[in-house]
């Protein structure tokens, strides 16, 4: 199972769109977002763990030293992970990932299995519920990101495909509920995703309502009809494209929709309107950009 390792290898190529200064930027950005307590502080000066397994990412990326001994005494005050949600299991195990030793390894067993209790009826992952009917695409991605973390494969994949086939929309896409009446970019790029990684499956269909959403002037809209590109939906069709080897045809449009997103503090925020930069958006940059490179 590979999954992080590749998104993290393809973010890596951001650095031949991006000159020295500006890779110097980014990591003195995600490193300034480091708190005392060994966490990555997310959009308030909390330590969070979602924001701490982006922040690991982008410095993996950027083939920067991590702070190890720090993030690892802050995920010891989890203990096993009772109390934390879906979202902060799968970013536990996400951490313990990037750090890859047998001791985090271990300690992922623990998140792994509360994570499973968000299994839902029809072979799933609902990332809101436990236990639920049905399952949503983010649930199973999040999920087998998680799987792949810990470098084991994601209990019953069968079932898994077939909970996420369920919720492909009338233009070819998928949503994250069932009947849904438009296509979402992101369920839509995970969806291609898993396919491609569980079934070695081609999916023309939802690669094509892919590529309906990309901007003429760079980005991608999260969903038809949206009023303009953000970096999430952008990041996700990007690298999904790419996995399914659909590259857009005019690269360079996309990276500087992402650079128009770029902060002087370093980091990148999710779309034009917003003023708020993180770790998580910053990640998503590096992601989209090295999605644009030729390999």
């Amino acid at each position: 199972m590979k999954n992080r390792p590749d998104m993290v290898a393809c973010a890596s190529h951001s650095r031949a769109w991006l000159r020295a200064g500006s890779l110097a930027r980014i990591e003195s950005f995600l490193r300034s977002c480091l708190n005392p307590d060994g966490g990555f502080r997310g959009r308030s000066a909390k330590s969070d763990l979602y924001y701490t397994a982006f922040a690991l990412d982008a410095l993996a990326a950027l083939s920067a030293t991590l702070p190890g001994e720090r993030v690892r005494n802050y995920l010891a005050s989890f203990g096993d992970g009772d109390g934390l949600n879906f979202a902060h299991l799968a970013s536990g195990v996400r951490c313990r990932g990037a750090l890859s030793t047998v001791q985090d390894a271990g300690r992922s067993r623990a998140f792994l299995e509360r994570l499973e209790n968000y299994r839902s009826a029809d072979g799933g992952y609902n990332h809101l519920s436990l236990r639920a009917p049905r399952g949503t695409v983010y649930g199973a991605y999040v999920a087998f990101a998680a799987w792949a973390a810990a470098g084991e494969p994601i209990p019953q994949p069968e079932k898994l495909l077939e909970s996420i086939r369920s919720l492909r929309t009338a233009n070819g896409g998928y949503a994250n509920e069932p009947g849904a009446g438009q296509s979402v970019v992101t369920a839509t790029s995970a969806a291609v995703m898993l396919q491609r990684l569980l079934a070695d499956a081609a999916d023309e269909t939802a690669v094509r309502a892919l590529q309906s959403c990309e901007c003429p002037a760079g980005g991608f809209l999260a969903f038809p009809g949206a009023p303009g590109p953000d970096l999430l939906s952008t990041a996700s069709a990007l690298y999904a494209l790419r996995r399914a080897a659909r590259p857009p045809a005019s690269p360079e449009m996309h990276c500087d929709f992402i650079s128009s997103l770029w902060s002087e503090s370093g980091g990148f925020s999710g779309h034009p309107a917003d003023s708020v930069v993180d770790c998580e958006y910053t990640f998503y940059a590096l992601l989209a950009l090295g999605a644009c490179v030729s390999t």
